[in-house]
């Protein structure tokens, strides 16, 4: 006979049909261009020999995922064929008839599964106090900051992706190495690297803690390196999980000679070094900065008008483009400013590990790092920081202020992925349902250190909805809507960015001046 479920486990499912049915309602809601790059994806995977999966190009929407992905859109194809076959069609482009939208949809709803999973195995590393009521656990508010995550909603269940999936894997990845089970943290990333490649960013993390904390088997009193320790076999067992994933992996387009052919797809530098629409970093200000000083220029007569190249990063373009007035980003520029962004707490992770939260928080300045400084960086990847730093957030009331300027900034930051009018009201409500579930939940559970954000802060964030009336409401109105329309993207952009690099330095601050015991909540 089972056993009956507890409180947690009763609320646990509650909040996961809850969000489920949520999804169900999003069925039919606006989806973007990657709904068209999936079921492309399933059509090619589907009809094509493996040797012409690099390679098909009827679409300009190509496959540029990792082989795993290809794999898991092959075995989803066999599915979809009892939907609509027309759907698994090549030359079919953008087909979305009523039954394709039903099994694309539902596809991402069947594999948010694997999220839940990893959530529930998350909320078991935390340091429950039991004593406290369901609003005030950690346990509970984690679930909610995970499963109804706005950012995760918006992108997966509206715009169309299988992020869901995708953090599943990490999270459960993370969770293993809270439970000191690292090779199956150590496989699960090797898995999801070859699912998705945007997750090495976040390798080095990986690299530095498996290499201290688990190669490295003993640590001084002091808590430095005891360079005697190592473990050789640890060391080439790990080495032969992730190769073994590798080869798994790519060995089938090696053995094709078509490994050059998959590398340049995965890795196309030729896009430009901002979006379309610019995400929120440090490459938004810079833009601006050029902008700026060329229109200072132009207009003082420091500069010649005919002399300075386009700006075309201003008309909402994918390619390659030359700044006015700064000089130009290079790839290689960006590569050597997200290593000099994570090299410190890398360097701080080697010598006072703290630990699996001492990793997460690593693993967090990685992800926020490259978001901060990489080439062709999509807003979308600002997931990568909020959901692993909700683990953190509910345990530390910094963590906790860090995580309120950075969800609420990078969750804005995404609003201009859903711009159709009918998908206004239901963007906005999730947003503040989320933010007022986060400030009001993580106040309650810190609230004897008073409030969570300074004034400053508090009117930073205030700032967003007059800034959002403006570019819903206002612009449109204004005869610069025809001249200059892509203006209140760049309006978001910047100003999300100065939030984002603001809970970047935080980030770093609360790393490089916390303790080595990380601090556990008070009691109430």
């Amino acid at each position: 006979m089972a056993a009956p479920m507890t409180n947690d486990q009763s609320c646990f499912f509650a909040l996961a049909l809850g969000v489920s049915f949520l999804k169900c309602l999003l069925i039919n809601a606006y989806h973007s261009t990657d709904f068209e790059v999936h079921r492309n994806w399933l059509a090619l995977t589907h009809s094509l020999p493996v040797s012409q999966w690099y390679y098909e190009a009827t679409s300009e929407w190509t496959l540029d995922y990792p082989p795993l992905f290809a794999w898991f859109e092959y075995g989803l194809s066999h599915i979809a064929q009892f939907f609509d076959k027309e759907m698994l069609v090549v030359q079919n482009l953008n087909y979305a008839s009523p039954a394709t939208i039903l099994f694309q949809r539902l596809s991402v709803i069947v594999s948010d599964v694997v999220f839940f999973y990893a959530v529930k195995e998350c909320c078991k590393c935390l340091r429950e106090d039991k004593g406290k009521d369901l609003l005030g656990k950690p346990c509970f508010i984690l679930t909610v900051l995970l499963l109804w995550n706005f950012g995760l909603l918006i992108v997966d269940h509206i715009h169309f992706q299988y992020n869901g999936f995708l953090f599943g894997v990490l999270l459960l990845s993370i969770a293993r190495h809270f439970q000191n089970r690292h090779f199956e943290g150590a496989l699960l990333f090797s898995v999801l690297l070859n699912l998705k490649h945007i997750y090495l960013y976040i390798a080095p993390a990986y690299g530095i803690y498996l290499l201290r904390c688990f190669c490295f088997t003993q640590s001084n009193a002091d808590g430095s390196l005891q360079w005697r320790s190592f473990s050789v076999v640890r060391l080439v067992t790990l080495g032969t999980i992730v190769l073994s994933t590798f080869a798994v992996s790519f060995g089938p387009f090696i053995a094709l000679g078509q490994l050059p052919q998959v590398l340049s797809r995965l890795f196309p530098f030729k896009r430009g070094l901002c979006h379309a629409y610019w995400a929120p970093n440090i490459w938004a200000l810079y833009n601006i900065a050029d902008k700026a000083f060329s229109i200072l220029g132009v207009k003082f007569k420091l500069l010649d008008i005919n002399k300075l190249s386009k700006a075309s990063m201003t008309g909402g373009l994918v390619q390659e483009f030359q700044h006015s007035v700064l000089p130009s980003v290079s790839p290689v520029a960006t590569l050597v400013c997200t290593l000099l962004s994570i090299l410190p707490a890398l360097f701080r992770i080697w010598h006072r590990p703290n630990g699996a939260r001492g990793f997460l928080r690593c693993l967090v300045i990685c992800a926020l790092g490259s978001f901060m400084f990489g080439w062709h960086v999509h807003e979308k990847a600002i997931l990568m920081a909020i959901l692993p730093l909700s683990l953190l957030a509910v345990e530390s009331r910094e963590d906790a202020r860090i995580f309120v300027i950075l969800s609420i900034t990078g969750h804005y930051s995404l609003f201009p992925l859903l711009f159709t009018t009918q998908e206004l009201p239901i963007k906005i409500f999730l947003m503040l349902l989320f933010t007022i579930f986060s400030l009001t939940s993580l106040k309650t559970l810190f609230r004897k250190g008073g409030a969570l954000l300074n004034p400053l802060e508090a009117m930073y964030l205030l700032g967003l909805i007059p800034l959002e009336l403006i570019c819903e409401l206002v612009y449109p109105l204004t005869v610069w809507q025809k001249t200059f329309p892509f203006l209140p993207l760049m309006l978001t952009s910047v100003y999300c960015a100065l939030g984002v690099t603001h809970a970047f330095i935080r980030l770093y601050i609360s790393l490089l001046t916390c303790s080595d015991t990380t601090k556990k909540i008070k009691k109430q």
